[in-house]
């Protein structure tokens, strides 16, 4: 009986324990000690994603806008990611107003990257990529090679997090100078 009281016992603590714990976002629990160690929101939602899951792959980061010339590009974006997602390349979307080319109403936003364009890698909440008020990804972009001068700058990070390779917006996602960037990254995974 005494055993059985001690189990009881424990169980209740245990079950007590994990109740108090505070719930987190649909995130791997991975840590990581480079600028990627940051929550972000993603775009329309309330769900937030801990960059560090995506820890040991490489990353194409894009600051994005709705209303821009440069706007379809959405669309080579999405079959980059079709295409190199399995191979281990994460795209990352940030929607910014810096160049008054976003919209205002993050409904909007969205309408035009998951229902005009399909877009189905990651997009976050719209965000400053300039200046001071930069998210924490773009400050760090910006420190180790230079803010966006325009919408869809294009920010290829190494796997290990110490190479970034910056395009401009001129470069199409689909170009031969991006896509080889792309496949010697993932060669070297």
């Amino acid at each position: 009986m005494y055993k059985f009281a001690l189990l009881l016992s424990a169980t209740l603590l245990t079950t007590q324990v994990a109740a108090q714990t505070p719930a987190s976002s649909n995130t791997t629990q991975t840590q990581c000690d480079d600028f990627t160690n940051v929550e972000l929101r993603k775009l329309r939602s309330k769900e937030t994603i801990n960059l560090c899951q995506f820890k040991d792959k490489p990353l194409l980061i894009v600051n994005t806008a709705s209303n821009c010339g440069f706007t379809p590009q959405f669309e080579g974006l999405e079959a980059l990611n079709k295409e190199y997602k399995d191979q281990g390349l994460v795209i990352l979307g940030f929607p910014s107003d810096d160049f008054f080319q976003e919209e205002d109403d993050e409904k909007e936003t969205a309408d035009v990257c998951f229902i005009n364009y399909g877009v189905t890698f990651n997009m976050f909440a719209t965000s400053e990529v300039r200046g001071s008020g930069a998210n924490p990804v773009f400050q760090h972009l910006n420190k180790v090679t230079s803010s966006p001068n325009w919408n869809f700058y294009k920010y290829l990070v190494s796997a290990d997090r110490k190479t970034v390779t910056r395009f401009n917006s001129k470069t199409k996602p689909q170009s031969e100078k991006l896509r080889k960037a792309i496949e010697t990254e993932l060669a070297t995974q």
